[in-house]
């Protein structure tokens, strides 16, 4: 009777040792596979980036990248764990539903989080924008200086730095003013009601003649009286000028409304400025 019961013992002890250098050698052969994997991952994605920013040659293409190898390696890591643990007798039904109320509590806790990724991808997908452009969206304007997972960072015109959630910047409109090809210029001139019809049709060829002499405007402007103000003729500039960059944009216009004065004052030609005509009964 003692001797099958130390036989049972030396079984038993056999087999829980088989089990324990099975479940042993499983582990490390799966560590190896998960490394395996992982490198291949790492040597694909790099060669995706290289392949993607040598075509766009933009780096902000290199934001998505990160995510998609996190993305990849959670799920071969996810997987081969979930076969390993069914081989050992554990239940994968009640391993995925665990795995989904934690992921459920984790997405409602995350909520924000995810959707400023996803506002993050819209983005680099789409191309939006890139890093150095001047932007504006939801009454912010500025370059955007950096692109991270959660949010853009725009410095404004009053070097102020604004963090904007990439999910706000995906529900609200863009405007990429760097990608324009040319920005509107447009200016009232407002000269004395006293001017004489052959000075307003001088007026109207100076600044037709200054806009003629520069290469940095279309030559698709136009000028013409525009109205008849309270206490002025108003003539009125519509044209483009060949930028995208604003500060560009302002000196041309500088630049053109100094000619203009420059050239009315030597044909005695007035600005107007507000004033009232009062007539006193007698």
């Amino acid at each position: 009777m003692l001797e099958q019961m130390a036989v049972n013992a030396d079984n038993i002890n056999k087999v829980l040792s088989t089990f324990k250098v099975s479940m042993f050698i499983g582990i490390v052969v799966n560590i190896i596979i998960i490394s395996v994997l992982f490198r291949l991952t790492d040597m694909f994605i790099n060669k995706l980036k290289e392949k993607f920013i040598n075509q766009d040659n933009s780096a902000t293409l290199s934001h998505i990248f990160p995510i998609l190898q996190k993305v990849i390696k959670t799920l071969i890591f996810f997987f081969i764990t979930a076969s390993f643990l069914q081989s050992q007798g554990y239940s994968l039904t009640s391993l995925i539903a665990g795995f989904g109320i934690t992921g459920l509590a984790v997405g409602f806790a995350a909520q924000q989080t995810i959707a400023s990724m996803f506002g993050t991808l819209a983005i680099l997908t789409d191309k939006v924008f890139k890093i150095g452009d001047f932007i504006r969206v939801n009454n912010i304007e500025g370059y955007v200086e950096n692109i991270t997972l959660h949010s853009t960072k725009v410095r404004t015109l009053d070097n102020f730095m604004v963090t904007i959630p990439n999910n706000i910047i995906d529900s609200n409109i863009v405007e990429n003013i760097s990608r324009a090809k040319k920005r509107k210029i447009q200016v009232i001139f407002g000269i004395t009601y006293d001017t004489s019809e052959v000075k307003i049709q001088k007026a109207i060829a100076i600044i037709k003649s200054i806009m003629k002499s520069r290469h940095d405007v279309t030559q698709d402007f136009r000028v013409n009286i525009d109205a008849l103000d309270n206490s002025s003729i108003n003539l009125k500039l519509f044209g483009y000028v060949k930028t995208s960059s604003i500060i560009t944009l302002e000196k041309v216009r500088s630049e053109i409304l100094f000619e203009v004065i420059k050239q009315f004052r030597a044909e005695g030609i007035e600005f107007a400025f507000p004033s009232q005509t009062i007539y006193m009964a007698k």
